[in-house]
């Protein structure tokens, strides 16, 4: 950190890029005023690895001392939240703990919610539920944290979401910040968490399966059979699973189900397909970028458009109901629109990352395949 201006980084080619007429320290962060000689975006990419070099991030920021723009070089250990306790992940865990132990008592064990109010730790029942689910998740996770730590990549713990319905969660997310030193740096981190969470996705429904079925109560039955339920469509990747390993998913008996940590590797691979999708920052849209560079942007405008169009298929010609997965895949159409719009990563060094990383990721997507669903959720009844 630099604490007078001896210790201010001066790289050889700041002045070639930038006029630079004043220089001031604050808080550890040192502010470069003066006027870009080239296009800001290109600035960036002279200086970057310069600044990088010596344990600085670089960014443009609006000059508030002319007109013009400012460059900020913060220290790096600024930008990580990996001094100290993690409290905001840690709460963030706990509270995503809770929520599966709750979903999982209720939804999946089926425990009275009278006997959950009455005695809390019979949530622990479902603690089985809880670790295949926040298993996959975390995995997946921590494959990009691991492989972002590896390429001295400014990246988060995971942030896991509470969600008290169908799961407990609404899945896990990492935040990355800086530039991005290489497309192998991003490819490297983009597929990482998918290979990750398919080992544990598999290992999950694995030990699903050979757990066997599990008892429901003769009134949920009854409940069942007089109403609307809710049906999670397998993707094939589960069926090849289950068929491989000579096991059932579904039983004829209704009051057996399908054991509930099934349920976590059923997650892990709607999580899967769901970040493969070729857009923005998404683990699809890393991946895509770094093996065909710029033109990634043209694939990332087709995604809404398809999910759009799956959504308006299910509806208009399979004649489904909006709960049909109809709703699910408008949003998700929304959704990528949005991350879409907001584009993708964008690396220092543009090399290609080579046949076997090209290969790899080829490979990926082809798994990715096997994990969707036309109709991932339904209500029938």
């Amino acid at each position: 950190m630099a604490d007078s201006e001896a210790d201010v980084p001066r790289p050889d080619n700041l002045e070639t890029w930038y006029h630079l007429t004043n220089v001031r320290i604050e808080d550890g962060r040192i502010i470069y005023y003066g006027e870009p000689l080239i296009p800001e975006r290109r600035l960036l990419d002279e200086l970057w690895p310069a600044f990088q070099d010596v344990g600085y991030e670089l960014k443009l920021a609006q000059s508030d001392q002319s007109v013009g723009t400012a460059l900020v070089a913060v220290p790096v250990e600024e930008t990580t939240d990996t001094g100290g306790v993690p409290w905001t992940h840690i709460a963030l865990l706990a509270a995503t703990v809770l929520s599966t132990l709750f979903v999982g008592a209720t939804a999946w064990y089926f425990v009275p919610l009278d006997e959950v109010l009455s005695s809390p730790l019979t949530l622990l029942q479902a603690w089985p539920f809880t670790a295949s689910v926040l298993g996959v998740l975390l995995t997946h996770e921590l494959g990009h944290y691991v492989m972002g730590r590896y390429h001295d990549v400014d990246v988060s713990l995971p942030y896991v979401i509470p969600f008290p319905s169908y799961f407990g969660t609404f899945g896990a997310v990492i935040k990355m910040s800086g530039r991005m030193p290489s497309r192998k740096a991003l490819f490297d981190i983009g597929v990482a968490g998918p290979v990750a969470g398919l080992v544990a996705t598999v290992v999950v429904t694995i030990i699903g399966l050979s757990l066997g079925p599990i008892e429901i109560p003769a009134a949920v039955v009854e409940r069942s059979q007089s109403g609307a339920s809710i049906v999670f469509n397998n993707p094939p990747l589960l069926d090849i699973i289950a068929s491989l390993l000579g096991e059932q998913t579904s039983y004829s008996d209704p009051a057996r189900n399908p054991h509930p940590v099934i349920i976590g590797g059923w997650v892990g691979m709607f999580f899967i397909l769901l970040n493969l999708m070729p857009v923005g920052q998404l683990d699809g849209g890393h991946m895509v970028r770094a093996m065909i560079g710029q033109r990634q942007e043209t694939i990332a405008a087709l995604v809404p458009t398809a999910l759009f169009g799956i959504a308006g298929y299910l509806y208009f010609v399979r004649e489904l109901s909006l709960n049909d997965s109809v709703i699910l895949w408008t949003i998700w159409g929304g959704i990528a629109l949005v991350i879409a719009y907001k584009g993708p990563a964008e690396p220092v060094d543009e090399s290609s990352i080579g046949l076997p990383r090209l290969l790899l990721g080829l490979l990926t997507f082809g798994i990715g395949l096997l994990c969707f669903m036309l109709v991932p959720i339904q209500v029938q009844g």
